[in-house]
């Protein structure tokens, strides 16, 4: 089955701007996935992503989102939406809502009843099965979670995901480097014409050598050019410019992980970092996710200087 999209490169993970309100901010959502896609060297924009606060957001809202960036990209740039569902029937809604608005892929996340009580092989086999026949015409991407996470898929699980001829991505964030590279090597064995993109924010570099095809991360929402520049060097296989691009992001990325993994909290840096970049005008978050603090805003402020990135 053809991919309907390209998957090499670099794919955003938006976030979702809202009004002081709390409403989806609608111009400041087309804005953003305009400025996005004028990027050479993104190929796709994803929507509903943790970094688009997904958690909060309603099902009908979800759909809105993928709707507006889908409307607004249209002929210019192909749309993901992610599926964040706990059971098959909810899943078909969502796919088939995604499906309506314009996406042309689903990024397909665990059911997070899964992180607390395990699943089976099966139980992953029939999720993704259940979503592709909601929405037949649509590329499924598989999104890995940590290895230390009850939801995290054997190396053999992603091999029998990499055959199905619907699924063709993988956005893998397994946060463990042995395990990461025995996933790539399973997944490229399966079939080497899926494409596999890191999405550990936290730590791109590292990640990018692995021998993967890009980058799906929350990350390239705030500094996309980096991001692009940083895979053109290591596609380039000059280390030296890469580890100089790593340098300049590698502060922005402390300044917004803080050290560790994706939070909530983290994503509410980004938009206050997004903010003093002049990319988005208001950093609104929805609770119970907390806004950044004046020292964490101060940080925010030193690093987004330091990139020559400052507006505010």
């Amino acid at each position: 089955m053809p991919s309907i999209a390209n998957y090499r490169g670099i794919i955003p993970a938006i976030s979702c701007p809202f009004t002081p309100e709390h409403r989806i901010d609608e111009p400041a959502l087309r804005k953003l996935a305009a400025w996005l896609a004028g990027h050479d060297g993104v190929v796709a924009i994803m929507t509903n992503g943790h970094t688009g606060e997904v958690f909060s957001l309603t099902p009908a809202e979800r759909a809105e989102v993928t709707r507006i960036v889908a409307d607004e990209l249209k002929g210019r740039m192909p749309v993901i939406s992610s599926i964040v569902c706990e059971g098959l029937a909810e899943s078909a809604e969502h796919a088939r809502a995604a499906q309506a608005a314009g996406a042309v892929a689903l990024d397909v996340m665990p059911p997070h009843h899964w992180l607390r009580f395990g699943f089976t092989p099966g139980h992953a086999l029939q999720y993704f099965e259940a979503i592709h026949k909601a929405a037949p015409g649509l590329d499924l991407v598989c999104h890995v979670y940590p290895a230390w996470t009850r939801a995290s898929y054997s190396s053999q699980l992603l091999a029998d995901l990499a055959r199905l001829p619907y699924l063709q991505a993988f956005k893998v964030g397994q946060r463990d480097m042995n395990k990461y590279a025995r996933d790539i090597q399973a997944i490229r064995e399966a079939d080497p014409s899926k494409a596999i993109l890191t999405c550990h924010d936290e730590y791109l570099l590292a990640s990018m050598v692995q021998g993967v095809d890009g980058a799906l991360v929350g990350f390239a929402t705030f500094i996309p050019q980096l991001i692009i520049d940083l895979w053109d060097a290591v596609k380039a296989g000059d280390l030296k410019k890469a580890m100089a691009v790593q340098a300049v992001i590698t502060p922005l990325k402390d300044a917004v992980y803080g050290g560790g993994e994706p939070t909530g909290e983290a994503h509410a840096r980004m938009k206050g970092g997004m903010y003093l970049a002049g990319v988005i005008d208001d950093a609104t978050v929805r609770p119970p996710t907390e806004a950044p603090n004046a020292k964490e805003m101060e940080a925010l402020r030193a690093a987004v200087a330091q990139a020559g990135l400052l507006k505010r």
